[in-house]
Formats: C-alpha cells, structure tokens, sequence
C-alpha cells in the first residue's frame, strides 16, 4: 500500500502540497479571523521542509509555500491584476526558499534534532521569518500588508505586546509557538526541548505583558467619519459627502474625516468647492479633514494629499501621499513592467509621491497624523507620527474596487495594531468601508461602518499620553532577528573554512591474486 510519504515523491505533487499549506495562514486574518489558527498554521509547511530529502528540495518547497502564502493573501487583486497577481506572488514566493531550507538544516527528518538544535531551531526561524517580512515591507516589493503578527489584532495580550515590539515581536512569537508545535508531533524524543521553548515563549510574552506601560488618558476628542458608499464620479461622490456632512451640524464634533479620494479636483482649480467646503466647517463648528486626489496646479503630476479645510477654507496643513500602491499607483519599472495595463487595472499614470509626514493641528488644539490608506500597512509611519507629537493616528483610505473581498475587514483591522503600537488612538476612515475607530490599546471604539454603509458616524475618541517602548526603541526585534542571522552566518562560515585535521590513512595490503602466493607477506 504506498504511503502518503510515497505519493509526495512526486515533483509536482510535492510542489502543490507545498503551496496548500503556506496559504494555510491566511485564515487566521479577516474576513475569517481565526486568530488562534497561526499558532498552528505553519506546522504542516514546516514538517514538509523537513522532510525533503535533500536541502534544495526544501527551497522548492519554501518556495511553493511562499507563493501560495503570497497568492492567498493577495487574492482579492485577481480581478484587477489577473495573471499578473499570479506572477508577484511566485517573484516573492521565493524569499521562503531560505527560511524552508534552515527548517530542514535545524529539524531535518533524517536524524534525531539534538536538544540544543532544537533550542536553536526555537531561534533561527522565526529569525529567518522576521528577515522575510523585513524584505517584503519595501514598498516595491508590495508592502508588508500580511504580516503574520497582523493576525493577532483582536487578541488584547497580544497588543499589549504590540506596544513592546511592534507587529514584528508577534510575528517571531507566533512562528516561534509553530515551531515548537511541529517538534511535538514529529520528534517524541525531542519533546522535552520543545515544551521548554513554548514555557519560555509564554515566559517572556507574560512578562512583557505585565511590564508594558498601559497609555495614559489625556481628554477625549469627538471625531466624526463621513463613509459616503460606492458612488461613481468625483462630482455626485462629493455631492453626497456634503449631504451627509450636514448631518454633524450641532453635534459638537472636533473634526470631521472624510475618505480617501473624496476630492477629485485640485482646489486651487476649483474655489467652489473650497468655498462649498469652508462652509461645511463652519455650520459643523469643526475642521475637516479630506483627500484630494487629483491632478496639481502649482506642480506637474497627480498627487494624493490630506488637507485640512477650516472655516476660511484650506488651513495650508496639507500632506501627500508617500508609499503608492505598486500597480494600483504607479508600475515599478514601467519601461519593463508597463503591459501589466493590458492585462489588468493598474495604474495608467504613475501618481507622484510626497517627501515628508506631517503632523496637523486642527480646531481644539487636536493633532493629527495622516496617512493615507496602504501607509497604515507600514508601522514605521504611525511610529514617526506619535513620536512627532500626533494626539490621533487618521488614516483615509478607499477599497471600492474590493468591496465583495476580504481586502476591506483586513485593512480595517490594522488600525488596531497601529493604535496599540504608538499608544495613540487610531480612525481609519474610508469612501466604502470598512471605517473603524480604535482607543489607544487598540480595542475598537464604537461600531464599525461595513461596506453596506453610506452615512456618517460619531465616536468620542479617548486620548492618550506616554511613550509606549515601540515608539521609544523602535524595530528591536527586527535588529535582534538580524543579529541571530549574522551569528549563524559567521559560525557556518567559520566551521566551512576550519582546517580540517585529519589522521594518516593506515596502510592497508592490497587484494592477492590467484597467482601470488600466500605465504610470501607483502612489505
């Protein structure tokens, strides 16, 4: 009866057994959101790299996994990109290849790991993963939207941690807990190791725990979102956004946020529309934050930029978009890549990025970060913000193209990380939905306005002071992870180059013939 062991020996069997079990992860993101599903998501990729026979056939299934990791978590670009989603997530696919083949190194199938190597494995690869996530987060390379640790974003012990390490400490500690799982079913004789790896993993993660600062509370601020729904043309998308803005006057907002995309001109070109706009400001007694998405008049090129209107119009506080969507945007190396607009709907225009954040200080003394919808994927943004004295994180962002997909709950939910990183409250504020609002611990303020959804909503935002460490230190994990990599490096280098001393080979007689005799010894 032949095995599944033999089954898998073939090639192409093997390649997409591979892929199945990398894009096994995805489920434990929203829509489904099965949180506690990455504590064992890995463990079916990790026990097939550590069966491959030999160190280049656990690359291949690095790879494969990589690449159904990649298309599973992207695959809401389908319909925009077709085959050339296909292409991006077999191109990043292959950063797995490594981390598959150091699986294979620290767990291989053909011995017993000794306890320290599974001690070491504990350490390398989550490492290895955190380098992975690390090279992905360039923004040509697609961002680093699917980060492991972003599973966690509902789990409240968890951004207690987020406010520790980042989104990156979770990461390393949900690989670390898949690991150790892998080592329980596969290895018996190295349980005792593993069960001593998810102790001291669940050591440090209760002691990071209770030594995390909680945030300060510092007021509250009253901030109204406008979600005017799926509207086609910049001039009726507008018109709504007006109508239901009108909706605030006399609540007593601080600030009103509209999505991003809610402008479709440049305001110098059309002073009616900044008139139209002051007006709004000052029948609502509140500031209003938009996004102009629109060709410029006073520079070449289409940019898209939060600006904050007052009562006399424009305030001057205005901030362009830095991280453009890869092909949604502009086309990386468009000289090479431009015929991804014949198969799809990227970006016919590259749009022109800005050079700097800024912080706004709007009506009531409120400061405010702006980002712009695909920068909430990128913690260093929101970091450099509350370090800059933001008293909100506000994100405009616009998922109209995705509605039917899991795209619009997944990016909500990164607020809440975001929010627990910095300490600072978080309004994620879109044209279509998914808006949510999230305290400065990242729990969800209020309830959030789904894609069904075109009207406007209130939350009175609890501030936050402090410091958390993440905002202090920074990226600590990743330089930790980076460390781990180069002390293994240095010590394989080490034992490869060693001079290899040997003992002298003892003579040994060679075979007799039939012809020689016996009795004759040789010398």
């Amino acid at each position: 009866m032949k095995t599944f062991g033999h089954w898998l020996t073939y090639p192409w069997r093997r390649t997409a057994v591979a892929a199945l079990a990398g894009a096994l992860p995805v489920l434990a993101f929203p829509a489904p959101a099965l949180w506690w599903w990455a504590y064992l998501a890995l463990v079916p990729w990790i026990l097939l790299a550590r069966s491959a026979p030999t160190g280049r056939r656990a690359a291949y299934d690095g790879w494969s996994g990589g690449f159904g990791f990649m298309l599973a978590m992207h695959h809401w670009l389908l319909p925009s990109l077709h085959v050339f989603t296909l292409v991006i997530a077999a191109l990043l696919g292959a950063l797995w290849a490594p981390w598959a083949w150091l699986v294979r190194r620290f767990l291989t199938a053909d011995v017993i790991p000794s306890r320290g190597r599974v001690f070491a494995a504990l350490l390398v690869l989550p490492s290895a993963w955190l380098a992975i996530e690390l090279v992905r987060s360039w923004q040509g390379l697609g961002g680093p939207w699917g980060m492991l640790g972003a599973s966690q974003w509902q789990v409240e012990p968890a951004l207690r941690l987020a406010s520790v390490g980042g989104v990156w400490l979770l990461s390393f500690l949900v690989v670390a807990v898949n690991v150790s799982a892998a080592v329980l079913v596969s290895v018996p004789a190295s349980r005792a190791p593993a069960v001593a790896g998810l102790v001291a993993t669940a050591a440090t993660a209760s002691a990071a725990w209770m030594w995390a600062p909680r945030p300060d509370a510092d007021g509250q601020a009253r901030i109204a979102v406008v979600q005017p729904g799926v509207i086609d043309g910049p001039d009726s998308r507008f018109d709504r956004e007006e109508q239901l803005t009108r909706r605030l006057v006399g609540q007593d907002v601080d600030l009103i946020v509209w999505g991003e995309s809610s402008v479709g001109y440049d305001l110098d070109d059309r002073p009616d529309l900044a008139r139209r706009l002051a007006e709004l400001s000052r029948v609502t007694g509140a500031d209003i934050l938009v996004n102009v998405d629109a060709r410029r008049s006073d520079r070449p090129g289409i940019y898209k930029s939060s600006m904050l209107i007052g009562a006399e119009g424009p305030t001057g506080d205005r901030y362009d978009k830095m991280r453009l969507v890869p092909f949604g945007e502009y086309i990386p190396a468009r000289s090479l890549l431009g015929w991804a607009t014949s198969v799809g709907k990227a970006a016919g225009e590259d749009r022109r990025r800005g050079t700097e954040q800024v912080v706004m200080e709007a009506g009531h003394g409120l400061r405010i970060g702006p980002m712009v919808c695909f920068e909430t994927a990128f913690p260093d943004m929101s970091r450099h913000l509350a370090g800059d004295g933001a008293d909100v994180l506000v994100a405009q962002s616009s998922t109209s193209s995705f509605q039917q997909s899991w795209a619009p709950a997944q990016h909500a939910s990164l607020g809440a990380l975001r929010a627990a990183e910095t300490g600072r409250p978080f309004v994620h504020s879109t044209l279509t939905g998914v808006s949510a609002v999230y305290d400065a611990s990242g729990r969800r303020v209020g309830s959030r306005l789904g894609t069904e959804a075109s009207t406007t909503a209130v939350y009175d935002v609890p501030l936050a002071d402090g410091v958390t460490p993440y905002v202090r230190y920074g990226d600590w994990p990743v330089h930790g992870a980076l460390l781990v990599l180069l002390v293994l490096a240095l010590t394989e280098g080490a034992r490869t180059v060693r001079p290899r001393r040997t003992a002298p080979a003892p003579l040994v007689p060679p075979a007799r013939t039939a012809h020689e005799s016996p009795a004759r010894p040789w010398r």
